[in-house]
This record gives C-alpha cells, structure tokens and sequence, in this order.
C-alpha cells in the first residue's frame, strides 16, 4: 500500500507519517524497486497503533522507545508493559482532572439555568414581549 492510501486510511498526513518513520517511531517501511514507501499489513496496523496512542497523548519519544523494545522481542515484555502502565496511568490523571473541569462547567451551567428559569418565571405575559424594558 503506497503512502498517500496509508494516510488517507489513517487519517494521519504523509508528512507525519514520514516523521515517524524518520524518528523510529515507525520501523523503516520496505520500498519497491522503485524507492517508493510500500507499506504491508503489519505496517498499518503499527500506524493505527501509534495513532491511537497519539491521540492518547502518549509523547514521541515515549512511543518510539515502547516501539524499539517491540522490535527487540519478547524478552522486552516487563519493560514495555511497564512503559504502557506508565502512561495508563497519566493518562488516567488526565481524564480525572478532565472530569473535575467537566463537573464544574456543568455545575455553573446549571446555575445560569435555574437563574434564568426563575427570571422568565417571575416575567409577566406582556413583559416577555416588550422590547422598550430590554
């Protein structure tokens, strides 16, 4: 699969695409006789990957060591799942923080609700319609 299917795939750009394969966060992806990029199965499904915990936040240079022990083989196995628990729990934090911040937006949203119930509430019939009061 040529690069530009990969990103249309991914969602991701071929420049970054590209950046990940010049970081090592992406193993070198093998070309055809061509020197084109012609990415297999195993390649997008490592895409997919490095996109989803990208969006995750996991940082470059955290992902593109998890991704060198990988290739290194299954005697890296403590070593990964400790970096994956690592940001598991990061990540965790993030989304309590984020939950506290989603709490507390729909606590004053409700606030400016009942406020403005009480006020349309407390409006006479003719009130609601005369412009020359607002």
């Amino acid at each position: 699969m040529k690069i530009a299917e990969v990103s249309e795939l991914s969602g991701l750009s071929i420049d970054t695409l590209r950046y990940y394969e010049r970081v090592g966060l992406l193993p070198p992806v093998h070309r055809n006789d061509s020197g084109i990029r012609d990415f297999d199965e195993l390649d997008v499904r490592r895409v997919q990957f490095i996109k989803c915990m990208r969006q995750a936040g996991i940082p470059v240079d955290v992902l593109t060591e998890y991704m060198r022990l990988a290739l290194i083989g299954d005697e890296t196995f403590e070593a990964r799942k400790n970096i994956l628990e690592e940001q598991r729990d990061l990540l965790a934090a993030q989304i309590a923080e984020m939950q506290s911040t989603l709490d507390l937006l729909n606590y004053k949203i409700n606030f400016y609700e009942e406020r403005l119930a009480a006020v349309e509430k407390n409006l006479s019939p003719m009130e609601e319609f005369d412009v020359t009061t607002q």
